[in-house]
C-alpha cells in the first residue's frame, strides 16, 4: 500500500502526542529497557533449528503450505453484488495433524460488531460500516456440510477426520457479499464520465497460514495489518456484464471470447513490443463494436501459478494499453479522466520493472496490470489499484506498488506482524527507482541525513510493532519511511553498495516463494555481508534511540579530540578536521569504538593548529542536534564570552 506524502505529515502531527522531549532522550532510559545487556550484545533471536538455520536459510527441513482455489464469480453491478464459489484444495507439508482449518473472512470487517469496526480510525478500515460481510451459503466435502463457525473476520473450518503430514483435503465453498458504496482501503467502486470501476480485493475466504512459527496465523483484520496468506495456484472464472473488460491476477487464458478478433490481435503484438499498443481506445469505450457480438454477460477465465492471493478490476470505462519489458507483458486499464498522464502508465510500469529486474531479482510473473480507479494505492500479485493526476504521482504509486510483487508477493512475510518487512523493503528499492523515469537524482529520496526530526515525532514507538498496534498515524512514519531510510544508510554507508547488494540478493534468492522472518532476513544480511550489524537492528528497529553525537572538546596543544556519544544510538564516526592553512583531513571510525564507553578520545599526529572540528560534515546520519557536531575558536570563544558576561535583572514594571 502506497502512503502519500500528506499522509506522512498527517503521521507526524498524530505521532506528536507520545513524541518525548529532548532531555528525556538518553542512555538511561534505554538501559532502563535491556538493563543486562548493551547495544552491542548478540540478539535474543528464536534458536536455530532445521527448518530456520542458523544463517537465515531455509533448513531441509522448511515446510509451507500449499492452498489452490478453482473459482467461479460474478458481479451484478446493479445490486453491487459479487457471488461466488470455489473448490478449495488444502495441502499439509506441514509435519503435524491439523484437526480443523481455520479461513480468513475479510469483508466480515464492514460489519457493525466487528472489532475492526470498533477500533475503527483514519489508519484503520477506513470506511463506514455498510452490509452484513459474507453470506456463507454452505460448506461442504463430497456433498455433504462441513461445521463452519464464524468468529468476527475469522471462521473455523472442522474436519470430518485429522490431516495428517503429507495429506491433501478439499472442500466446496459458496458466499456472497455487497460492495460497499463507501471507498474501502484496498477495494470499492467509483463513478466515471463512461461507467464505473469496480476494485475487488480481499473477497475470497482464504484458509490463513499455519506455519513453524505461530501455528495458525489467526489474528483478525483490523484494517492496519494487510494479509499473510499462502502460496497456491488460482483458476477464477469471472462472469461480467457483457460491456464490461476485467483485468486480474494471472494470465487471461480465453482472450478470443472476450475481445474482438482486432482486440486479440493487438494484445498479442503488446506482448512483444516496448512500445505501448492500444487495445481499447477512448473512442472505442461505450461502441458496440468495442465488445464481441451478441450482449450475454461474458466469462472471463485467469490462470495463476504460486501466488498468495488473487483480485481483479472490471468496468465499461477501461480504456486499455499494453506493452511488453523483459518477457513480461505489462497493462494498463484506465477511464478517461486519466488523460495524457495515464496514457504514459504502461511505460512507467515497464521502466520500474527494468529497474527492479536489474537492482534485484527477477520479476517473477508473466503479467502486470496498473489500474485507475477508486484505490489511492494497493498491490495484488500481478495487478496493482493506483491512483493520481501528476506525472510524479502516478510514477511514484506505481513503482511502489509494482515493487511490493517483490516484498511481499514472492518474499512471503506476515503483514499483519511485519509491516516493515514488505512497506519499509519497498520504500527503500521505491528510492532508487525514481531515476529510472526522471533521470538522475540530487539525492535519494531515503535521506537519513533529513530525517532526525521525523524520528523525534515518533520516539517511544519501535519499527517492529505490530501495524494494527501502532498509535493513529504512525504506520507510515515507521513501517514505511523509518524502514526505508534505515536500510538506505545501511547500504550507502555502514555496510557498502556492493556487500549490501550481494547480501540482500541472498536473501530474496534465499526466500522468494517462501516466509521469511525477522530473525531469517537479520542472519542473512549479517551472514553474506559478513558483518555483525545487532547493534544496528537493535538499535533502528527494535529500540527508539537518537542519534546525538557530539565534539566535546579538542586538546589544549590540538593533540587530542574528544567526542560523546549522547544519544541512545550508535552509529560509525565521520568527523572533519579543518586547519588554520585551510586544509582538512576526513575520517572514520567505525561503529565499534563505541563498544566500551559512550566518550572517545582520539589522538591527532600533526603539528597544525586545528580550527575546527565538524562531525558528519555531509549529513548522511540522522543527527538530531548538529549544533554540538560542530566544534571551531570562535564557538569556544564565543562560549567562554557568555560565561563571563554578567547577568542583568529585568523588570516587568
Amino acid at each position: 500500500m502506497k502512503f502519500v506524502a500528506s499522509t506522512i505529515l498527517l503521521t507526524l502531527f498524530s505521532t506528536a502526542a507520545f513524541a518525548q522531549s529532548d532531555d528525556e532522550i538518553s542512555w538511561e532510559r534505554v538501559r532502563e529497557a535491556r538493563p543486562n545487556a548493551t547495544i552491542f550484545s548478540p540478539l535474543d533471536l528464536p534458536a536455530p533449528n532445521s527448518v530456520r538455520n542458523g544463517a537465515g536459510a531455509p533448513g531441509p527441513d522448511y515446510w509451507q503450505q500449499q492452498v489452490d482455489y478453482n473459482i467461479e464469480v460474478s458481479i451484478d453491478p446493479e445490486t453491487r453484488t459479487v457471488h461466488a464459489s470455489a473448490e478449495v484444495t488444502y495441502t499439509n507439508n506441514s509435519p503435524d495433524k491439523l484437526d480443523y482449518l481455520w479461513l480468513h473472512l475479510e469483508q466480515n470487517v464492514f460489519r457493525e460488531d466487528s472489532i475492526g469496526n470498533a477500533v475503527a480510525d483514519a489508519a484503520s478500515i477506513g470506511a463506514k460500516p455498510e452490509g452484513d460481510g459474507y453470506t456463507i451459503y454452505g460448506v461442504k466435502h463430497r456433498r455433504k456440510d462441513l461445521p463452519f463457525h464464524v468468529y468476527d473476520t475469522m471462521g473455523l473450518l472442522e474436519l470430518p477426520k485429522p490431516l495428517r503430514g503429507g495429506g491433501k483435503f478439499s472442500f466446496d465453498i459458496e458466499w456472497s457479499f455487497v460492495i460497499p458504496r463507501n471507498v474501502f482501503r484496498r477495494f470499492g467502486m467509483k463513478k466515471y464520465n463512461k461507467g464505473y470501476v469496480y476494485e475487488i480485493a480481499q473477497w475470497i475466504p482464504q484458509v490463513a497460514v499455519y506455519d513453524d512459527v505461530n501455528g495458525w496465523n489467526t489474528l483478525p483484520y483490523l484494517g492496519s495489518g494487510e494479509f499473510y496468506t499462502n502460496f497456491g495456484d488460482y483458476n477464477v472464472e469471472i462472469t461480467a456484464p457483457h460491456d464490461f473488460v476485467v483485468v486480474a491476477t494471472g494470465e487471461l487464458e480465453n482472450k478470443n471470447k472476450v475481445f474482438t478478433p482486432a482486440q486479440a490481435k493487438a494484445l498479442d503484438k503488446a506482448k512483444k513490443s516496448k512500445e505501448t499498443v492500444m487495445i481499447i481506445s477512448k473512442e472505442d469505450v461505450g461502441q458496440n463494436s468495442s465488445r464481441p457480438l451478441g450482449d450475454k454477460p461474458l466469462t472471463w477465465k485467469f490462470e495463476a501459478e504460486n501466488v498468495r492471493t488473487f483480485a481483479w478490476a472490471c468496468s465499461d470505462a477501461f480504456i486499455l494499453d499494453a506493452a511488453s519489458v523483459d518477457g513480461v507483458l505489462v497493462q494498463t486499464a484506465y477511464p478517461e479522466e486519466g488523460g495524457k498522464v495515464w496514457a504514459k502508465a504502461t511505460q512507467m510500469m515497464c521502466k520500474a520493472i527494468a529497474g527492479y529486474n536489474r537492482r534485484l531479482i527477477p520479476y517473477p510473473y508473466p503479467v502486470a496490470t496498473n489500474v485507475l480507479g477508486p484505490e489511492g494505492g494497493m498491490e495484488y500479485p500481478m495487478i496493482v489499484f493506483c491512483n493520481g493526476r501528476r506525472e510524479k504521482g502516478v510514477y511514484g504509486v506505481t513503482t511502489h506498488e509494482i515493487g511490493h510483487n517483490w516484498f511481499p508477493m514472492m518474499i512471503n512475510t506476515d503483514e499483519r506482524r511485519h509491516a516493515w518487512m514488505d512497506e519499509g523493503f519497498n520504500t527503500f528499492i521505491n528510492g532508487y527507482s525514481t531515476e529510472d523515469w526522471f533521470g538522475p537524482q540530487r539525492k535519494n529520496e531515503n535521506d537519513p541525513g533529513e530525517f532526525a526530526w521525523a524520528m523525534q515525532m515518533a520516539d517511544s514507538v519501535p519499527i517492529v510493532t505490530a501495524p494494527d498496534k501502532l498509535p493513529s498515524m504512525a504506520l507510515g512514519l515507521l513501517e514505511y519511511s523509518k524502514t526505508g531510510v534505515g536500510l538506505t544508510l545501511l547500504r550507502e554507508t555502514i555496510v557498502g553498495p556492493e556487500r549490501f547488494d550481494f547480501a540482500f540478493k541472498q536473501y530474496m534468492n534465499r526466500w522468494k516463494f517462501k516466509s521469511p522472518q525477522p530473525a531469517d532476513f537479520f542472519r542473512t544480511i549479517e551472514d553474506a555481508a559478513g558483518m555483525d550489524l545487532a547493534w544496528f537492528w537493535r538499535g533502528w528497529f527494535m529500540e527508539t534511540g537518537m542519534l546525538d553525537q557530539a565534539v566535546s572538546g579538542v586538546g589544549k596543544n590540538n593533540d587530542r579530540i574528544r567526542f560523546e556519544n549522547l544519544g541512545g544510538l550508535v552509529m560509525p564516526l565521520h568527523y572533519r578536521v579543518t586547519y588554520t592553512d585551510e586544509t582538512f583531513d576526513d575520517y572514520i571510525k567505525p561503529v565499534e569504538v563505541w563498544f566500551q564507553s559512550n566518550q572517545i578520545i582520539v589522538n591527532l599526529s600533526t603539528t597544525k593548529e586545528i580550527a575546527e572540528v565538524e562531525i558528519d560534515t555531509k549529513h548522511l546520519f540522522p543527527e538530531i542536534d548538529r549544533y554540538n557536531n560542530v566544534w571551531n575558536v570562535a564557538k569556544k570563544n564565543a562560549e567562554k564570552e557568555a560565561v563571563k558576561a554578567p547577568v542583568t535583572e529585568t523588570s516587568n514594571d
